[in-house]
């Protein structure tokens, strides 16, 4: 697994009322959200990003307004909802 480090400044933990942790986990998760929105990392993959369990990272998703259903139309929404 690779590992990567980011400089925060100080003043941004005291402006968000952040500790080092907390940014830490901020910065995963964010990380992780990118990563699924932008670049369609699997939800497993983003899941261990954010150091997170799968059910976990979807409600996560869920809060942040993203779904994990993708269709391309209506129709292909329509014909799952069919069929479920």
């Amino acid at each position: 697994m690779c590992e990567v480090s980011i400089k925060i400044p100080t003043e941004v933990l005291y402006d968000t009322r952040m500790n080092a942790m907390q940014a830490t986990d901020f910065a995963r998760k964010a990380i992780a959200l990118d990563y699924y929105t932008r670049l369609h990392v699997s939800i497993g993959y983003c899941a261990q990003i954010a150091e997170m369990s799968e059910e976990d990272f979807i409600k996560y998703l869920g809060r942040n307004n993203i779904s994990i259903f993708q269709y391309d139309n209506a129709s292909e929404f329509q014909n799952e909802l069919n069929n479920a």
